[in-house]
């Protein structure tokens, strides 16, 4: 039952990782320089809305490491999906014993299936599945039309010139992992399985082995054939390459099943059984499960509160004032005003100044159509004839048929005409 569950918890994790950023959810704008949150522009002026999306995810994470240790490995991780999915072609394609050890043993290829057309289809399909999980990385970048662009080779502004060259850096890349490499990055090589590891206490998630049924299970090892890891599901520790995976239980349920039995192997939350002298104890296992379930639940909801409040408060556009370059400006007294559509769909805006009088200032255009994260400009001319002194004023696009409204407050100094006018301050 937990291979059909993992199986079913890959697919929903494969779609998920292709949609997250195709529906605008959660990608990288790379011409921007910028996340987009919920296909909105999210810029690191957006304090809260940045720090409330990582402090909440972080939190869901290290309670996961927490109460589940390692489970994201054998149920979620891309790495571990496709080195079981690239071991399956083999098997099916080269025998049952083709095995890539994690021991350092040479394949056992089938005599009935060492052919070339066998090894043709395996290489074949290996490539095909290296070419389409390179494309999913872009969909991080760039947004579903610009990668079919990407893909039918039609020239868009959108694409870095050696785009294709880094596509097919990645298809190298993965080509290798999932023929050769595999499951000895998991056992050997995985940064994020020792991060994992560090939030691990002797209370979480592991698999338990009914030592006192033991002699039901004597020269069986068939839960340790049944580990991809190559380690023994009996003898697990705090601190091991297990990966909570649930196939060994499995093995060992099918096979007790034959005599009528339940297996010798489950999953467990509590207290290892093990000998004190055995124990290692770190820094993160002075907190027990529960207090540290209970403390981060109230970071998460903080960091939940922060991201609540940064989408209440975004707004969808962004003004910026300052004094407009020589060639468009027609006197000192002119600034340009910028708007920034930090939207992913064009938006019309109506621009006014509040403050000063309809005759005192020029607007040299007042509706702009912004495109898609996208900016336009406007020239505001600032009358010779306005009174000297300071005068505040704000510049506020309203986007139309809509109520919310961004102000842009600054001020504008004049002076009597023989004295040089200071630089204003947005």
């Amino acid at each position: 039952r937990f291979h059909l569950h993992r199986r079913v918890v890959q697919g929903v994790t494969l779609l998920l990782v292709i949609l997250v950023p195709a529906l605008g959810l959660f990608r990288i704008d790379p011409r921007a320089g910028a996340l987009v949150v919920l296909d909105r522009q999210i810029w690191f002026a957006d304090f809260f809305l940045i720090a409330g999306l990582w402090v909440t995810l972080l939190s869901l994470l290290v309670m996961l490491y927490s109460v589940a240790g390692t489970v994201f490995c054998g149920w979620v991780c891309p790495q571990n999906i496709f080195s079981e999915w690239a071991n399956y072609m083999t098997h099916l394609l080269l025998g049952k014993r083709a095995e890539v050890s994690l021991d350092g043993q040479a394949l056992v290829i089938s005599p009935a299936k060492n052919r070339v057309w066998n090894w043709g289809l395996l290489g074949l399909a290996f490539l095909l599945a290296s070419m389409f999980l390179g494309v999913i990385p872009l969909f991080y970048f760039y947004d579903p039309s610009t990668i079919l662009a990407f893909l039918l080779w039609r020239s868009d502004p959108a694409l870095a010139s050696s785009l294709h060259w880094i596509y097919a850096v990645f298809v190298l890349i993965i080509l290798v992992d999932i023929a050769v490499i595999r499951h000895f990055w998991c056992r050997f090589a995985c940064v994020y399985r020792v991060w994992q590891h560090s939030f691990r206490t002797r209370e979480t998630l592991h698999v338990r082995y009914d030592a006192s049924r033991a002699s039901a299970c004597e020269k069986c090892n068939y839960c340790v054939t049944s580990c991809f890891i190559d380690i023994d599901p009996r003898k697990t520790d705090i601190y091991d390459s297990c990966i909570n995976c649930g196939e060994c239980i499995d093995a060992c349920n099918r096979l007790q099943a034959k005599k009528g039995n339940p297996g010798l192997l489950s999953f467990e939350f509590g207290e290892r059984k093990t000998k004190q002298e055995a124990r290692i104890h770190f820094r993160n296992n002075a907190i027990g499960l529960t207090a540290r379930t209970r403390w981060m639940t109230v970071v998460m909801a903080l960091g939940l509160s922060f991201f609540v409040w940064g989408l209440w408060t975004w707004e969808p556009l962004h003004l910026a004032a300052y004094r407009a370059e020589v060639q468009d400006a027609a006197n000192d007294l002119d600034y340009r005003i910028e708007i920034a559509n930090k939207r992913y769909r064009p938006e019309r805006v109506e621009l006014s100044v509040q403050g000063l009088k309809p005759g005192e200032y020029h607007l040299s255009r007042t509706l702009l159509t912004i495109p898609a994260a996208g900016r336009l400009s406007a020239i505001l001319s600032i009358s010779p004839t306005l009174s000297h002194g300071v005068h505040s004023s704000a510049s506020r696009p309203m986007p139309c048929r809509r109520t919310g409204k961004t102000s842009l407050p600054f001020s504008i100094s004049q002076k009597p005409p023989r004295e040089v006018p200071h630089e204003s301050n947005p």
